[in-house]
């Protein structure tokens, strides 16, 4: 597979997931009080730009985005909900968003690693762009820890 389109779609996977468990996060807390629900709403429209211009990368290089298992999408879910009824505390949310983002960061920061000599620049730039926001996302979250 072509080195441009695998980074382009580990961006696309990973904002794609973020959309996906913060609606599902916000959905789940709607009715509560949480302070952090501004800070998770900014994150989600930062994923979904991501999402929206991995896209248009992927159609520039005539490939389609992949999308993610029934079943992943499906524990993702049923995990959030369930966390949620157990703690739905602001620091309980900030840790595990925290944690999903990291896990984000990790694969982000390989796939630049292993790519950032082969590929095009706008796809470099783009992961490059990706992966200093997740860390943004990782710093506005801390102060709800």
């Amino acid at each position: 597979m072509n080195e441009n389109i695998e980074l382009v779609e580990c961006i696309y996977k990973n904002a794609k997931m973020g959309c996906e468990t913060i609606t599902c996060l916000l959905n789940t807390i709607k009715t509560k009080d949480n302070k952090i629900k501004q800070v998770i709403e900014k994150e989600l429209k930062m994923y979904e730009e991501y999402v929206k211009k991995s896209q248009s990368l992927l159609k520039k290089y005539k490939a389609f985005p992949k999308e993610e298992p029934f079943m992943a999408k499906m524990g993702a879910t049923m995990g959030i909900k369930c966390e949620m009824m157990k703690d739905n505390s602001d620091a309980r949310i900030a840790d595990m968003l925290t944690k999903g983002i990291t896990m984000g960061v990790v694969d982000m920061t390989k796939k630049i690693d292993n790519y950032k000599d082969i590929v095009e620049k706008e796809a470099l730039r783009l992961a490059k762009d990706f992966l200093k926001q997740q860390n943004k996302e990782i710093e506005a979250l801390k102060p709800y820890l």
